[in-house]
């Protein structure tokens, strides 16, 4: 998608899900990162993070976990299961979740009408859990429309 350029009258700058990122990241101060993840393929669409050290490497393994807690093997195995005992089918049932480490939160949400994408963000504690929620909700719209 193409929007002005705020520098420069006249010209279009392209922008990416990596400057959408990065104007997630710093919307505020307790935001650490964030990412948009291509639940199929596991590929990073996006990505802008404050955290030193953190290669493209770390960044596939962190996209590949995601889409695993989403979309992985045994969440399928249990979806079959429960489709089966209420007679309906039952795919992609996940649609957000939260998790908690030793250091901060990470919220990870489908983007609506883009049943492929997930948009993750990660944030150290000095944000509440709310709060948390709140930041990714209001992001959703930022991310969706440039997601394939």
């Amino acid at each position: 998608m193409k929007d002005k350029d705020q520098n420069s009258p006249g010209t279009v700058k392209e922008v990416t899900l990596n400057d959408v990122c990065k104007e997630v990241l710093n919307g505020h101060d307790g935001i650490q990162g964030c990412a948009v993840l291509d639940l199929q393929s596991g590929l990073v669409l996006g990505v802008s993070h404050k955290l030193s050290g953190f290669n493209d490497a770390y960044i596939e393994a962190i996209a590949a976990a995601a889409v695993d807690l989403f979309r992985g093997p045994t969440v399928k195995a249990v979806e079959n299961l429960l489709g089966s005992h209420f007679g309906k089918k039952t795919q992609n049932a996940i649609q957000e979740l939260q998790v908690t480490t030793a250091d901060g939160f990470t919220f990870l949400s489908v983007v609506p009408g883009k049943p492929q994408a997930l948009f993750l963000m990660a944030t150290d504690k000095s944000l509440t859990l709310g709060l948390g929620w709140t930041l990714i909700r209001s992001n959703l719209g930022k991310v969706l429309p440039y997601c394939p």
